[in-house]
């Protein structure tokens, strides 16, 4: 499985993307990614904080922490973004 990271959950993963194994659901795989990513952005925020205002897609689907990634290929990290 892929996880692609997007604005400041790039910044604090420190990462574009990774190739990372399977794990059961959504929430079991960012708690891993948290987990190992504990570097911080500019302004001091961890990925841990990042995450929790994120929106997730599963192959291009929205996706909540309860998400089965049984035969998932990609997860795209989408923080909110500033701007109109």
């Amino acid at each position: 499985m892929r996880i692609h990271y997007f604005a400041a959950a790039r910044a604090a993963a420190g990462v574009r993307e990774e190739e990372v194994g399977q794990f059961p659901t959504l929430g079991h795989l960012l708690d891993d990614a948290t987990s190992r990513h504990t570097g911080t952005t500019d302004s001091g925020l961890s990925l841990a904080d990042i995450v929790q205002r994120c929106t997730f897609l599963v192959d291009g689907a929205r996706a909540g922490r309860d998400r089965s990634l049984e035969g998932a290929t990609r997860v795209d990290v989408l923080p909110p973004f500033a701007g109109g």
